[in-house]
C-alpha cells in the first residue's frame, strides 16, 4: 500500500473516532493532546510521536506498547488504543487531569508524612505488581506519576522497562534512566536485578516527597555519581525517626541489604494508621469481561453478545477495545454504562488542520461554515433549519435528560485551554460537584451556541454549527426571557432574537474582547499567588527579566512560552508562563507548566524568574 494512503487512513481513523483539543505536554520526540472519545464521551490523553524524530529511540516505544498492553493496574496509566501510519504512533491513553506528581511536590514545597504515605501506598502497590509481571520500570520519578481525577497516583512511561526472559531475577546491563534517580551499581556499570535497582528509585523519591528536594543533587554529573555511590545524604530535621530508617533501609548502596519490595508490602512505617498490608493485587485484571459493557457495545454494534465478547477478548487496542475499556472506566466511576446515540457524519470542511476529521450532527443536513454565508437571509435559514420539528420537541424532554451521552458538549464546551490540574486542597464531595475540570476565560456557555475545534486556531472559535446550536434554537422557541417555558412560543419572534445574538457573537469586535484581559481560573497548585492586583504589570515585569536569563520566549496574550538552549542550538528546557486572575482570592497570579526539560532544572529556573520578578 502507498505510503500516502497509510499515513492518511491512520489520521482519518484517529479523527474519525476522537475530538482532539490542545496540546498538554510534550517530551523529546512526543507531543500529548487531550481528546475525547467520541463514542463515550471520555476524555482521554493521546500521545502523537514521529517515527524519523524518533530514531533510535524507536524501539523504545514498541518495548512501552508492548508492556502498557501486559498491564492493567488501578495505578498504571490505562492503554487504550495504538495508530500507527509509515511516519507516525498514536497512543490513545488514560487523561489524568491532575497533571505530574512533581509540579505537586514542587507546588506544596514539601509533603506531610501522612500525605507521602498516602502516595507511596499507591506507588509500593504499582510496581509490586508491575514486578509480578516480569517488569523492570527503570525510570521511576515523580515525573513519570500522574494524579488523576480521585487524586490518585498513575504510574507512566515504560519506555525503559525490562522483561528479562530468565525472570526478574535475570541479571540486567543497561545503564537508563534518569541520573538522580539511577542505583548506584546501575551508574557504575555492573550488572544489577531491576526490581533492586526500582527499590533504591522508590527511595529517592520517598526523599523527594517528604523534603522537597533531591537527596543527590549536582550540576556536575561526575560529583553527582560520586555522591550516589558513596549513599551519604543529609536528613533534614523535620523527618521523624521512622521515615529516616526506612529512607536508610531502601537507600542502601549494597543492593543485597536493600529492602525489598515485598517487604515494603507491610513495612511498618507503610501500614501505620491502616494497620493493614498494601494491597497490590490489580482490580481490574486483564482477563475479566465485564457484562453490562459488552451489553452496551452489543447493541451499539448491532451485533451479538457472543461475537462481542469474541470481539473483545482479541485485545487489538483498536476502536473496539477502546470503547470497551472507556466503558468500563465509566462504569468504575459509578456513571452509566452508555454509549452516545449513533448520529450522521459528515467531513468538517472549516478545520484545515484537521482535513478529514469527522463531526457527527443529530437529523441535520450536513453543516457548512458561517463564513461561507454572506447576508443575513443565509444565516436566518440557517437558523430556521436548526429549529427541532414537533417530533424533537415532544421528545426534548427525554433527550435533556440524557446529560451524559448527548449533551457533553454543554458541560464541557470550552476545552482549548491547558487543562488545570485539581486543587489539592478541595474536598471530594466539592471536586464531584463542579466536573468541569477545564476553564476558560468565558464561563457563560449559555451565550455560546458554537463548539470549540481543534483545528482553529487557538483563541478562535470555528464556527461551525453542532447540537448545541440545535438545543439552543430549541430554547430560544420554547421559551421567554425569562427563561420560563411558554405554550405556543412565538417560533419567528425567537428566531429573531437567536438571529441577533448570532449576529453580534459574529461579529469581530466582540471576538477579539475576549482574548482582550488575562484569563480567570480558579487557584490551582501549579498557581504562584502574587502581591499585585495589575496583570500587566506583572506581565512587564516578568518580560523584563526574561532577557537577563538567556530565555527565548513567543508572547501569545499574556501567555509566554519559554525555551532556553543548549551550546549546539539545542532546545534544553521548555515551559509556559501565563499572568492570570484568581476568582477567589481576586488576585494577580502566575501559571507555570513544564513542557520540556530536566524537572528540578525547570524548578530552579522557575523559581529565579519569578523571585527576581519581585511580584
Amino acid at each position: 500500500m502507498p505510503v500516502e494512503r497509510t499515513e492518511q487512513r491512520g489520521a482519518d481513523e484517529l479523527y474519525k473516532y476522537y475530538e482532539i483539543y490542545d496540546t498538554i505536554g510534550s517530551g523529546g520526540f512526543a507531543k500529548v493532546k487531550l481528546g475525547r472519545h467520541i463514542l463515550t464521551g471520555e476524555k482521554v490523553a493521546i500521545k502523537i510521536m514521529n517515527k524519523k524524530d524518533l530514531g533510535d529511540d524507536l524501539p523504545r516505544v514498541k518495548v512501552e506498547i508492548d508492556a502498557m498492553k501486559n498491564l492493567s493496574h488501578q495505578h498504571v496509566c490505562r492503554l487504550y488504543h495504538v495508530i500507527e501510519t509509515s511516519t507516525q504512533i498514536f497512543m490513545v491513553l488514560e487523561y489524568c487531569p491532575g497533571g505530574e506528581l512533581f509540579d505537586y511536590i514542587i507546588a506544596k514545597d514539601r509533603l506531610s508524612e501522612e500525605e507521602t504515605r498516602v502516595f507511596l501506598r499507591q506507588i509500593v502497590s504499582a510496581m509490586a505488581y508491575v514486578h509480578s509481571q516480569g517488569y523492570a520500570h527503570r525510570d521511576l520519578k515523580p515525573e513519570n506519576l500522574l494524579i488523576d481525577e480521585d487524586h490518585n497516583l498513575k504510574l507512566i512511561d515504560f519506555g525503559l522497562c525490562a522483561k528479562p526472559k530468565g525472570g526478574l531475577e535475570f541479571q540486567l546491563m543497561t545503564c537508563c534512566g534518569s541520573p538522580a534517580y539511577a542505583a548506584p551499581e546501575l551508574i557504575q556499570g555492573k550488572a544489577y536485578i531491576g526490581s533492586e535497582a526500582d527499590v533504591w528509585s522508590m527511595g529517592v523519591l520517598l526523599f523527594a516527597l517528604l523534603c522537597g528536594y533531591l537527596p543527590f543533587d549536582d550540576d556536575n554529573c561526575m560529583v553527582l555519581y560520586r555522591k550516589i555511590t558513596r549513599g551519604k545524604y543529609d536528613n533534614p530535621q523535620w523527618l521523624s525517626p521512622g521515615s529516616v530508617l526506612l529512607l536508610n533501609q531502601m537507600m542502601q548502596v549494597d543492593p543485597k541489604r536493600r529492602i525489598s519490595v515485598r517487604h515494603l508490602l507491610d513495612h511498618p512505617w507503610v501500614t501505620k494508621d491502616y494497620n493493614s498490608p498494601v494491597e497490590w493485587h490489580s482490580r481490574q485484571p486483564l482477563g475479566h469481561i465485564d457484562e453490562d459493557c459488552i451489553t452496551e457495545m452489543a447493541v451499539n454494534m448491532k451485533r451479538s453478545r457472543q461475537s462481542t465478547t469474541a470481539l473483545v477478548n482479541e485485545w487489538r487496542y483498536d476502536q473496539t477495545t477502546a470503547t470497551y475499556l472507556l466503558l468500563l472506566a465509566k462504569k468504575q466511576r459509578g456513571k452509566p454504562v452508555r454509549l452516545r446515540p449513533e448520529r450522521a457524519v459528515y467531513e468538517d470542511s472549516c478545520s484545515p488542520l484537521h482535513q478529514g476529521r469527522q463531526v457527527r450532527l443529530r437529523n441535520t443536513k450536513p453543516p457548512r461554515c458561517f463564513e461561507h454565508f454572506t447576508g443575513c437571509f443565509q444565516s436566518q435559514i440557517l437558523l430556521y433549519s436548526l429549529l427541532p420539528t414537533p417530533t424533537e420537541c415532544r421528545d426534548q424532554e427525554q433527550i435533556s435528560e440524557n446529560k451524559e451521552n448527548v449533551a457533553v458538549q454543554e458541560r464541557d464546551v470550552d476545552i482549548f485551554v491547558l487543562p488545570p490540574p485539581r486543587t489539592p486542597a478541595s474536598s471530594k464531595k466539592n471536586a464531584r460537584a463542579n466536573k468541569n475540570v477545564l476553564t476558560t476565560p468565558n464561563q457563560n456557555t449559555n451565550t455560546d451556541v458554537t463548539k470549540p475545534n481543534s483545528g482553529t486556531p487557538k483563541g478562535k472559535r470555528n464556527l461551525l454549527p453542532c447540537v448545541l446550536c440545535r438545543s439552543r434554537s430549541l430554547d430560544m422557541a420554547v421559551t421567554g426571557s425569562s427563561g420560563k417555558k411558554k405554550k405556543g412560543g412565538k417560533v419567528f419572534g425567537s428566531l429573531e432574537r437567536g438571529l441577533d445574538k448570532m449576529i453580534t457573537m459574529l461579529t469581530p469586535s466582540k471576538r477579539r474582547a475576549l482574548r482582550d484581559g488575562p484569563r480567570k481560573i480558579k487557584v490551582q497548585y501549579n498557581v504562584t499567588l502574587t502581591s499585585q492586583t495589575n496583570p500587566d504589570q506583572v506581565l512587564n515585569q516578568i518580560l523584563s527579566i526574561l532577557p537577563e536569563k538567556n530565555i527565548d520566549f513567543t508572547q501569545k496574550g499574556y501567555t509566554l512560552k519559554c525555551r532556553t538552549y543548549g551550546d549546539f542550538g539545542k532546545v534544553t528546557m521548555e515551559f509556559e508562563l501565563e499572568v492570570c486572575l484568581l476568582q477567589r482570592p481576586e488576585v494577580v497570579g502566575v501559571r507555570r507548566q513544564r513542557l520540556k526539560g530536566d524537572a528540578w532544572v525547570y524548578k530552579h529556573l522557575v523559581e529565579d524568574i519569578l523571585a527576581t520578578s519581585r511580584i
